[in-house]
C-alpha cells in the first residue's frame, strides 16, 4: 500500500507491517460518550496511553475536547492545558510512537505542532470552523484527516439530511482536498475520514460504510475509519454503549477487508487480532489464487 507510506515516513521513517493504521483512542475529558472521565488526569491518560502502545497501537490520537452530539465547546487555553502534559509525557516515555491530535483549534494545532511532537492533525472541522487552522496546517504540513461533518456537535443530529450522502462527501473531499494543497499540504499528507456519526443517521452511516474501499481508491488516500462503540451500533442492533465492543470488530474485519487501513478505535488489543486475521485470511485468499 505505497500511497500510505508518506505518512508512517512522518514518524522518523518507521515502516510497519500489518496490521496497519491502529489508533488508540486517549481522551483527556470528562465527557467523552464511552470514557469521558476515565483518563482525565494527565497521569490517567499518560497510563492508558502506554496502555495501548503496549497493546499494539500505531498511532496514539489525544483529545480533550468532546465531540459526541450536544457537546460543549472547549477554549484551547484549556484544551492545551490538558494536553501537553500528556503530549510531553506520552514522547519521554515512548519516543516512537506516533501521535496524532484530535482539534480543530488553530491555536491548539499550533502551539502542539510547534513542540515537534505531533506528526497529525485529526480536525473534524475541516479547517471550516477556525480558518486560520489551514494556515497552521500549511506551516507545520503534519499528516492531516479530513473529516467529513455535516454541522457542529452542538446540533449535527438534530435533521441531518442528504440527496445522496456518498456523492456529498465525495464532493466534500474533493474541494477540500484541492483547498489544502492551494494553500500548501502535500497531498500525500491527507488522510480522509467520511464522518460516521457526525450529523448522519443510520443510513447515512451505512452507505457510507460501504463506500469506504471505493473512497480509499478513487483519491488514492488512506481513509480512517472512526465507529468504534458509536451509536450506529444502538441504531442498527439496539445495543447499549458498553456492549458495542463485539459489533465494533465485525465491522473493523469487513471495512479492512474492504482496503481501509486506518482503524481509530477504543479497544486496541481487540483491533489487532481483528487485524491479524483479516491479514492472514487475505494471505490465504492470495495463495488459493495461485494453484
Amino acid at each position: 500500500m505505497p500511497h500510505i507510506n508518506a505518512l508512517w515516513r512522518l514518524a522518523h521513517g518507521q515502516v510497519f507491517t500489518p496490521p496497519l493504521g491502529v489508533m488508540g483512542i486517549v481522551n483527556v475529558t470528562p465527557d467523552s460518550f464511552y470514557d469521558g472521565g476515565t483518563h482525565n488526569t494527565a497521569a490517567q491518560a499518560l497510563a492508558h496511553a502506554s496502555r495501548l502502545v503496549a497493546e499494539g497501537a500505531h498511532i496514539l490520537d489525544l483529545g480533550a475536547e468532546s465531540s459526541r452530539p450536544g457537546a460543549v465547546p472547549l477554549a484551547a487555553e484549556e484544551e492545551c492545558a490538558r494536553l501537553l502534559p500528556v503530549l510531553f509525557g506520552i514522547r519521554r516515555a515512548h519516543p516512537a510512537a506516533l501521535v496524532s491530535v484530535d482539534t480543530y483549534h488553530a491555536e491548539t494545532a499550533a502551539r502542539l505542532l510547534a513542540t515537534g511532537n505531533v506528526h497529525i492533525l485529526n480536525d473534524i472541522s475541516a479547517c471550516a470552523w477556525e480558518p486560520a487552522l489551514r494556515d497552521v496546517v500549511a506551516q507545520y504540513k503534519p499528516g492531516y484527516v479530513l473529516m467529513h461533518a455535516q454541522g457542529k456537535p452542538q446540533t449535527m443530529q438534530a435533521k441531518p439530511a442528504y440527496d445522496n450522502v456518498v456523492d456529498a462527501v465525495t464532493a466534500f473531499f474533493e474541494e477540500g482536498i484541492a483547498s489544502l494543497t492551494k494553500a500548501g499540504l502535500p497531498e500525500d499528507r491527507i488522510i480522509l475520514d467520511p464522518g460516521i456519526g457526525f450529523g448522519k443517521k443510520a443510513q447515512h452511516n451505512m452507505a457510507l460504510l460501504r463506500a469506504c474501499g471505493l473512497l480509499q481508491r478513487r483519491f488514492n488516500r488512506p481513509v480512517l475509519m472512526g465507529l468504534s462503540m458509536k451509536s450506529l451500533f444502538g441504531d442498527v442492533l439496539s445495543l447499549p454503549v458498553a456492549q458495542r465492543g463485539q459489533a465494533t470488530q465485525i465491522a473493523t474485519a469487513l471495512l479492512a477487508a474492504e482496503g481501509v487501513r486506518v482503524h481509530r478505535v477504543h479497544d486496541v488489543a481487540a483491533t489487532v487480532q481483528t487485524l491479524r486475521f483479516v491479514h492472514a485470511w487475505q494471505n490465504a485468499q492470495e495463495a488459493l489464487c495461485s494453484f
